[in-house]
């Protein structure tokens, strides 16, 4: 309860001081809005990495050279806990838009640091309303912005962490209709962190790995109808694989 706690104060903390820099950043972007984002990227990676200290998460990276520098990219995570995000987040190396449930988006202050930072908020019961946060994610890619999606739709609480969701297909409208590659990225035993015993936050020893760059159009014509089932099949194969290391 301890560790819930501080991660609590500090996140909290973080988002009340963090007003006037908004304010200041607000400034700079007018003239700057490149350093103004970086900069904004780099402090939100701080207190992400803040907390994943906090919580005594020990991450073993796998595959990080996947990932390109020069080019907008479109992560794909499989996703069991709040924890997920942290991790990815606190990882790459420019900027990112994660597309989260349109719940967060009321949530104050947190919503004004995503928003800065490009992220998209869901209707996951409105199509239309979908469709359009797809189209804008798209243009993202095309201004040179990844897309961080978790197609799985909301976490998988199977018991068996090998176990996803059936992938949605919709997001993969990104990579298909931009060219930018694909980064499966698999993340064992983050459950283990706090969703598997709410609300304690147990110190635990986490995977992920960073798959290698899936190019679309390379794909062969089926393979490209069923991108979800293509991704999540190497996905799947990549958490048993890791999954077998921690259980050895």
């Amino acid at each position: 309860m301890i560790r819930l706690i501080l991660i609590l104060l500090v996140v909290v903390l973080f988002l009340v001081l963090t007003i006037p820099v908004q304010f200041a950043e607000w400034l700079i972007g007018k003239k700057y809005p490149h350093a103004r984002d970086i900069s904004s990227l780099r402090m939100v990676q701080w207190i992400f990495k803040v907390v994943l200290w906090l919580s005594g998460t020990k991450l073993t990276l796998i595959g990080e050279e996947n990932v390109p520098k020069d080019k907008p990219v479109l992560y794909v995570i499989n996703h069991r806990s709040y924890f997920d995000v942290l991790l990815v987040y606190s990882r790459v190396p420019g900027l990112t838009g994660f597309i989260a449930k349109k719940e967060i988006a009321k949530v104050p202050l947190l919503s004004l640091w995503m928003k800065r930072l490009y992220c998209l908020f869901l209707d996951r019961n409105d199509i239309k309303a979908g469709l359009k946060t797809i189209l804008t994610a798209i243009e993202q890619v095309k201004s040179g912005i990844s897309i961080a999606v978790c197609p799985e739709g909301t976490r998988s609480k199977n018991a068996d962490e090998r176990e996803m969701l059936p992938f949605k297909d919709g997001a993969f409208k990104i990579a298909t209709k931009t060219g930018c590659p694909i980064i499966p990225v698999t993340i064992n035993r983050s459950s283990q962190i706090m969703e598997d015993h709410m609300p304690w936050i147990r110190s635990t020893h986490v995977i992920m790995e960073y798959g290698t760059p899936i190019d679309v159009n390379t794909l062969s014509r089926e393979d490209k109808k069923f991108i979800g089932n293509y991704v999540q099949n190497i996905m799947a194969d990549t958490l048993k694989r890791n999954y077998s290391k921690i259980s050895s």
